[in-house]
């Protein structure tokens, strides 16, 4: 199924809505990968070295009608896309657009600003960057199985797939090509036909995509509020489309914009610690994907 961004054009005073048709399948069968424990800042607060604060300029707060949901942006894999998100977020284009297209075992998509306001964000379309070159001895993946030969882990709570590591030996620049597998809670970007033309329209994973992955361009990560996401109004099947009085992004604010005192502060749990190299290793074993693990737990105060 195909993840497409909603084209606007205009014609005097109405518009003509241009999509790409979406092929149907057949809704996931799975439920979504399971959650870990819940944790408090008392459990921070006893093993503060098991947990890392997330940053504020990569915290992304989306206050819905269905309440809030924590985004951890990673600017790591994707640049561009998380320059662009923040600076859409900042000029306040987000406030009041809508959850447009909901399918209850695929995702949620919005950042529709031409829907609502009658205009694109003013901001040039994004390169996609499916894929990223990973220096593995900087960006350190905890592995699913033995370092040198396996392909998928987690980077700071964030699911990884990437070439195995032994590849670097016999690049020239020692890099691995490694992207973010499409698993419940990751964000990623709605685009056209054209793999170039991502914009403003988001989507939040409710389930597994696999097919998705190295086609659409992921870069964040909900670390509170995946029930929020999956509480989101959906649309008709098979497409989501259209959805009557559809759920509403009321306000998107980037956590570094507000006073320091108003602001929810964020910790993730570490995953190079013993309880998550065991639960790696077993998942090797059992042969599991990456997406099926518990997802990496935060805290959140505030």
């Amino acid at each position: 199924m195909n993840i497409t961004r909603t084209v606007s054009i205009a014609l005097g005073c109405a518009s003509l809505i241009v999509a790409a048709a979406c092929a149907q399948e057949t809704p996931a069968e799975t439920d979504a990968a399971p959650a870990a424990p819940e944790f408090t800042m008392a459990d921070v607060e006893a093993a503060p070295g098991d947990w890392r604060k997330v940053e504020a300029e990569n915290l992304w707060i989306l206050d819905t009608t269905k309440g809030r949901i924590l985004v951890e942006m990673l600017p790591e894999v994707a640049p561009k896309h998380v320059e662009q998100f923040r600076a859409i977020t900042k000029s306040g284009d987000f406030d009041g657009t809508v959850f447009h297209r909901v399918i209850d075992d695929f995702m949620a998509q919005g950042g529709d600003i031409f829907a609502l306001k009658g205009r694109e964000s003013g901001l040039p379309d994004i390169e996609g960057e499916f894929i990223f070159r990973r220096n593995p001895a900087e960006m350190v993946m905890n592995p699913v199985g033995p370092v040198p030969d396996a392909k998928q882990g987690l980077y700071k709570g964030f699911p990884m797939a990437s070439q195995a590591q032994f590849v670097a030996e016999m690049t020239g620049d020692g890099m691995l090509d490694s992207w973010v597998p499409h698993c419940p809670g990751i964000v990623s970007t709605a685009r056209t036909n054209d793999p170039n033309s991502a914009n403003s329209q988001f989507f939040l994973m409710r389930h597994q995509a696999d097919h998705l992955d190295k086609q659409y361009t992921a870069w964040g990560r909900v670390i509170d509020g995946f029930e929020v996401v999956r509480a989101i109004k959906k649309g008709p099947e098979p497409n989501g489309t259209p959805i009557e009085n559809p759920d509403v992004l009321n306000k998107a604010v980037m956590a570094s914009d507000l006073p320091e005192g108003e602001r929810p502060v964020a910790y993730v749990q570490n995953t190079d610690t013993e309880v998550w190299t065991d639960r790696l290793a077993a998942a090797a074993q059992l042969k599991n994907d990456i997406c099926d693990l518990p997802r990496v737990p935060a805290v959140v105060e505030g």
